[in-house]
């Protein structure tokens, strides 16, 4: 079994900044991409961005130039840096894990971390 923990959200004024982080405990040995997603209120939960071990990355159009996904492979850690935030990109980031290279990671889940930008 793999636990994800997130942690580095928060409330942020438009244009703000603030960096996310999931740390990965347990059987990390069996994990080949990890990522992010976010669920709005009243919408279906989104893919915000994926990172393979092997380096791929995967970004929602929406935010292109604007999120960064990164990973320490040290620390079982992966990262998401989201500048230039907007109201649109509140919501519920969940961290998942995925024990193959998949740019859409679903196999394991952490619990979200609420993520809010005032206008």
């Amino acid at each position: 079994q793999v636990q994800l923990v997130e942690s580095g959200g928060g409330l942020v004024q438009t244009g703000g900044s603030l960096r996310l982080s999931c740390v990965a405990s347990g059987s990390t040995y069996n994990l080949e991409a990890m990522g992010w997603y976010r669920q709005a209120p009243g919408k279906q939960r989104e893919l915000v961005a994926a990172i393979t071990y092997g380096g791929s990355t995967n970004y929602a159009d929406s935010v292109k130039g604007r999120f960064t996904i990164s990973r320490d492979s040290a620390k079982n850690t992966v990262y998401l840096q989201m500048n230039r935030l907007k109201p649109e990109d509140t919501g519920v980031y969940y961290c998942a894990a995925d024990t193959s290279r998949s740019i859409t990671p679903g196999d394991y889940w952490g619990q979200g971390t609420q993520v809010t930008v005032s206008s």
